[in-house]
């Protein structure tokens, strides 16, 4: 196994675990939506703390889900042209409009890294009355970033090899493939 097929491997085992950790973060946010609206309506007693709770879990849930959707193609997709092509065509176009991720994610991941430092400088908090704590959050952004780009550097690689070799190399699911490793 080469050192790309090694790098490719792992930087979805490592997405693929994050993002089904991420998944588990969808019962707390239940249990919090769903005592908000039991405070909030059979108890005539709204609280600020569960809402503020539910959404910051959220926010960590979506933003750690964004290198395990890369991975599964789950990103949404005009593929009105694409869908007609070849799997190396495919492969050819991706490879052209990557330049444009790695832009957006190079400048996302800069800002990204630099507003979370300010924000665990300053130990952010909230301006609800609660004040709960957002430094965590907005330090899991630039991680988030981070694995987004992992995963579209990987994606790269396999595109690169599609395009140069032929067929995908594995023609099993990712999560398949990853279960082996």
């Amino acid at each position: 196994m080469t050192i790309l097929e090694r790098f490719v491997r792992g930087v979805s085992w490592l997405n693929e675990k994050v993002g089904w950790l991420a998944a588990f973060l969808i019962l707390p946010i239940f249990v919090l939506l769903l005592a908000e609206v039991f405070m909030r309506y059979g108890m005539a007693s709204p609280t600020v703390w569960l809402g503020e709770s539910a959404q910051m879990l959220f926010g960590a849930y979506a933003l750690l889900s964004g290198g395990y959707l890369l991975l599964h193609r789950g990103h949404a997709n005009v593929d009105i042209l694409s869908s007609r092509l070849t799997p190396r065509r495919q492969a050819a176009v991706d490879i052209f409009t990557s330049v444009l991720t790695f832009c957006f994610l190079g400048a996302f991941l800069y800002f990204a890294t630099s507003m979370a430092v300010e924000s665990v400088g300053r130990m952010e908090r909230s301006i609800s009355a609660w004040k709960q704590p957002i430094w965590p959050l907005k330090l899991l952004i630039p991680i988030a970033a981070g694995l987004l780009l992992l995963q579209a550097l990987a994606k790269l690689i396999e595109d690169v090899r599609i395009v140069l070799h032929g067929a995908p190399a594995q023609t099993a699911s990712p999560t398949e493939t990853i279960e082996k490793v």
